[in-house]
């Protein structure tokens, strides 16, 4: 036999092409396994709305704000809120919550709170920086 003839039949080697076939399925596993990890820890890690069982009304920012579908500034931002515009803020023990950190209305923070002017039905996250409380 020639050597291109060798070369050839070495390509279509049934054997060969099994053990590409299992070292692909192990690495769609592999890849699924870690992609799954990481899916689990970031929605584990979501903050919804919360139990708002007292309010803060009347509160006015500093600055129009965004209002953040979560406590962070890379989550989307659902509408606005007016400087000067009166609205309200869940107010359950006077804490914000701790998420992504930012600067905004001259401070540097990670605190937020959640509300929405008193205009639209459209509440979210809002910098506590913002808010003269």
């Amino acid at each position: 036999m020639s050597k291109r003839h060798r070369t050839k039949r070495e390509d279509t080697d049934p054997m060969k092409f099994k053990s590409l076939g299992a070292a692909l399925t192990t690495a769609a596993l592999i890849g699924t396994a870690l992609t799954a990890t990481v899916a689990t820890a970031g929605t584990a890690a979501a903050v919804t709305k919360p139990a708002c069982n007292s309010a803060l009304t009347n509160v006015k920012p500093k600055a129009t704000v965004n209002l953040r579908s979560q406590p962070k500034t890379s989550s989307t931002a659902l509408g606005t809120w007016g400087k000067g515009q009166a609205g309200g803020i869940c107010f359950d023990g006077s804490k914000p919550v701790a998420g992504g950190s930012y600067t905004a209305c001259g401070k540097t923070s990670n605190k937020w709170y959640f509300g929405g002017p008193n205009s639209t039905s459209v509440e979210g996250w809002v910098p506590a920086t913002c808010l003269p409380i």
